[in-house]
């Protein structure tokens, strides 16, 4: 797959998990809502490095998107988050506002799915390429 339709994927699929992301967000609050919301801020964040950097590999790419979720989450022990999202809601969909150790294995285990479904898709492509030319 070439950089370009990469790239215009990862933003497809980037706009679809945001408005997903949305949606759960106006759902009840429980356990399974709050595991759906950590693991779409994952993928929306695997997906954000890919429009980025569209020729990043599968590795790199999940690594860098939970590197950043884990971030996020222990900024969350400053406190910051939620005194920033009190004064301007929207702030609380980026950073999150308190810190719950829960969210670091489910942005992990979200990043790591991502980049194996990647690689996977990247390897059915160059099969597939080669199969065409032959």
């Amino acid at each position: 797959m070439s950089a370009t339709r990469r790239r215009l994927v990862a933003a497809l699929a980037l706009v679809v998990t945001v408005v997903v992301g949305l949606v759960v967000t106006r759902m009840p609050d429980s356990a399974a809502s709050d595991i759906a919301g950590d693991a779409l801020y994952a993928v929306a964040a695997y997906l954000f490095v890919v429009f980025l950097a569209p020729r990043v590999t599968p590795l790199v790419g999940g690594t860098i998107a939970a590197g950043w979720c884990v971030a996020v989450e222990l900024f969350q022990l400053t406190g910051l988050p939620e005194q920033w999202g009190a004064a301007f809601g929207p702030l609380m969909l980026v950073l999150g506002t308190v810190f719950d150790a829960r969210d670091l294995l489910i942005y992990v285990a979200a990043a790591t799915v991502c980049a194996l479904l990647d690689a996977a898709v990247r390897r059915r492509a160059v099969r597939n390429s080669g199969e065409s030319q032959g």
